[in-house]
């Protein structure tokens, strides 16, 4: 099956070069035969005849890696002044570096190092032709298919947006992410995981407030979100309650869920220690609800972002992502608001990698992280 993967991605790479020599010049109105035509075919064939290997896989990804990646730079580069004249040939040859791309991600995939450290540097690897050619393609579509920028802005344009407005992005951060996120995340989280422990030593509660958590999640955003602003004001301690609000039920019932997951014969031999309560709680039940609180922290690191984002949109002081992004709509200055999306992810995800890593020291006796 992976031979047959192999050849077939290939052989099709080498198809659609061919193929695009019939349909020259790359651009409308330009010449049949370049310089950088001929490199780029060049480097295509050769990176297509060295995916064919199968023996020496080190070497196969380093040549696919360059191969594929200086063919869609210059294809790019080519794209300078020549907004939406790209023609089926410049289509085709892009095609030709995607499947090449794929081919080095399966060479990647199939490799199986010994050694932990190179395992690691794999596994962060593979992931990176995935990302670049995300942005290879939204970039060359965006050139070379002509699409407004009100629409779509290339990457390269947020780039540049992104570069020239540092301090604006900064300030932003500080207040949505550092005041907003953090203080309403941490607040909701403990809030909640300190009511599951009240919860959970009285019945009445849990069996009240559970089927309550269970409503107030299905409640909106845009519902909560003026009345908080009404409330608290217009500067981050609103947003924060939003927060609050939007992360502290999916705390309590997982951390409810968490506590109740130790087994009978874990209990009953807590209590020929004669342990009460309290000690049980600590030396069994809390460590054993771990994962369902770290499974609740995930969860909730992204709905603390998206939570105050979507509430600053009702009411903040001038600064703040949520602000910066329903502004520059309304001015159309979309590679703007793509810069803070941008932001807003990159925050995201380092959040929540940070709690995951948090998660695998806390929790290395789980089987979960064990066999990771």
């Amino acid at each position: 099956m992976m031979a047959l993967l192999r050849v077939w991605q290939c052989a099709a790479a080498l198809v659609l070069v061919a193929l695009s020599a019939l349909f020259l010049p790359l651009f409308a109105g330009g010449e049949d035969l370049t310089s950088t035509t001929i490199l780029v075919m060049a480097l295509l064939v050769v990176g297509a005849l060295a995916g064919l290997r199968s023996d020496r896989p080190v070497a196969t990804a380093l040549v696919l890696f360059l191969t594929a990646h200086g063919a869609a730079w210059l294809l790019i580069g080519s794209l300078e002044g020549r907004f939406g004249q790209a023609t089926t040939s410049f289509w085709l040859l892009l095609s030709a570096g995607w499947l090449l791309a794929w081919r080095l991600v399966t060479v990647l995939s199939s490799m199986k190092p010994r050694q932990r450290a190179t395992d690691l540097l794999l596994r962060l690897a593979i992931p990176v032709p995935f990302g670049a050619w995300i942005l290879i393609l939204w970039e060359a579509i965006v050139r070379g298919a002509g699409v407004p920028f009100v629409l779509l802005p290339p990457p390269s344009a947020v780039a540049v947006r992104f570069a020239n407005s540092l301090p604006i992005l900064a300030a932003d951060v500080n207040q949505t992410i550092f005041k907003s996120v953090l203080i309403g995340y941490l607040l909701g989280c403990a809030a909640g995981l300190l009511v599951a422990i009240v919860a959970d030593r009285f019945l009445f509660l849990r069996r009240g407030l559970l089927p309550i958590g269970n409503l107030v999640s299905a409640l909106p955003i845009i519902g909560i979100a003026p009345i908080m602003v009404m409330w608290f004001g217009f500067d981050w301690h609103s947003k924060a309650a939003v927060v609050v609000v939007m992360t502290f039920f999916p705390m309590l019932v997982n951390t409810v869920a968490g506590l109740g997951v130790s087994g009978h014969m874990e209990r009953d031999l807590m209590r020929t220690y004669a342990s009460g309560y309290w000690q049980t709680l600590a030396k069994l039940r809390l460590p054993a609800a771990m994962p369902f609180i770290f499974n609740a922290l995930k969860i909730n690191s992204t709905l603390a972002l998206i939570g105050a984002i979507v509430a600053e949109f009702f009411g903040t002081p001038v600064v703040g992502m949520g602000f910066r992004i329903s502004t520059e709509v309304g001015r159309m200055n979309v590679d703007m608001v793509w810069a803070e999306i941008a932001v807003a992810a990159l925050a995201g995800s380092v959040f929540y990698g940070v709690i995951v890593l948090i998660e695998r020291a806390v929790t290395f006796w789980h089987p979960s992280v064990r066999g990771g």
